[in-house]
């Protein structure tokens, strides 16, 4: 079922909400996804789409009309001119956009194989680092993502953008410290070795030295303040990340640093494995 919208009424203002409003996005349970990457992905992965929004006067691929006539949504909405690109965050806007439902849960939900690699994110403060980070937990073979604390919201849609499809494949949720303190203790007692690997910029033991071969969870902080005393308490070894002598850098971007910790988790078990 289409519905035309052509006016900026109750409608419209709930999709520019679901954009905008972190607190209206989670009430409602919805959020949105655009462009081909982020809305396939939504798709292979079991997501539920809502519903599907395009614009009145553009001529639809046949991707798109695949998706309207196959995929079943609860309504979909046709936009008159100009309200698709109001709510398009693209200077190019998507010929579909997609709203979404939120899948609840916590780490009880987070999946346990044998040999675990879990990344936790503490109050994360720029989308753009959660979604790459997301991104690099997909193609780095991470189990999953906490985030923790105050921060940047998990369903914002530039942080989905930003993870070009990833966000629907890693599963990632947002959940209190306690929770997250909790989870660390059960996995403790659940996997024999089971290490947390924190990150800092100050001189501690370099990240190439650690063992990450086994059932691991990485703890990343906050871009402008670091892991939460909390969690650095909880950490088995705070590790860094050397720079070169010669280098003003003093740290990487979180985000960069996340890639770095991984790839080398990822490379350690790639061993393992020959």
């Amino acid at each position: 079922m289409t519905k035309d919208i052509y006016s900026r009424g109750a409608e419209f203002q709930k999709f520019q909400v679901l954009k905008t409003n972190r607190n209206k996005r989670h009430r409602y349970g919805e959020f949105f996804a655009e462009g081909v990457r982020n809305i396939n992905q939504a798709l292979e992965n079991g997501w539920q789409i809502v519903s599907f929004l395009f614009a009145q006067d553009r001529p639809l691929s046949g991707w798109a009309q695949g998706l309207l006539s196959s995929v079943k949504t609860q309504q979909n909405y046709r936009l008159a001119p100009g309200l698709l690109d109001e709510l398009s965050g693209k200077g190019d806007s998507s010929e579909l956009l997609a709203i979404v439902k939120m899948r609840p849960g916590g780490p009880e939900l987070l999946p346990r194989p044998q040999n675990p690699l879990w990344v936790l994110f503490d109050r994360p403060s720029n989308r753009g680092n959660l979604g790459t980070l997301l991104r690099s937990c997909d193609g780095l073979g991470a189990d999953g993502l906490l985030l923790t604390g105050h921060g940047v919201d998990l369903y914002d849609p530039e942080v989905i953008t930003a993870s070009m499809g990833s966000f629907f494949r890693v599963p990632a949720f947002q959940v209190e410290t306690r929770q997250a303190a909790a989870f660390i203790e059960e996995m403790r007692g659940l996997y024999p070795g089971f290490q947390t690997v924190g990150t800092t910029a100050h001189r501690e033991s370099p990240l190439f030295g650690q063992d990450l071969r086994g059932p691991l969870l990485f703890l990343l902080g906050n871009e402008t303040d670091g892991l939460s005393y909390a969690f650095k308490q909880s950490c088995d070894v705070l590790c860094t990340i050397p720079m070169t002598e010669s280098s003003s850098a003093s740290s990487f971007n979180v985000a960069c640093a996340g890639t770095v910790l991984l790839y080398e988790a990822a490379r350690q078990r790639a061993g393992q494995r020959t």
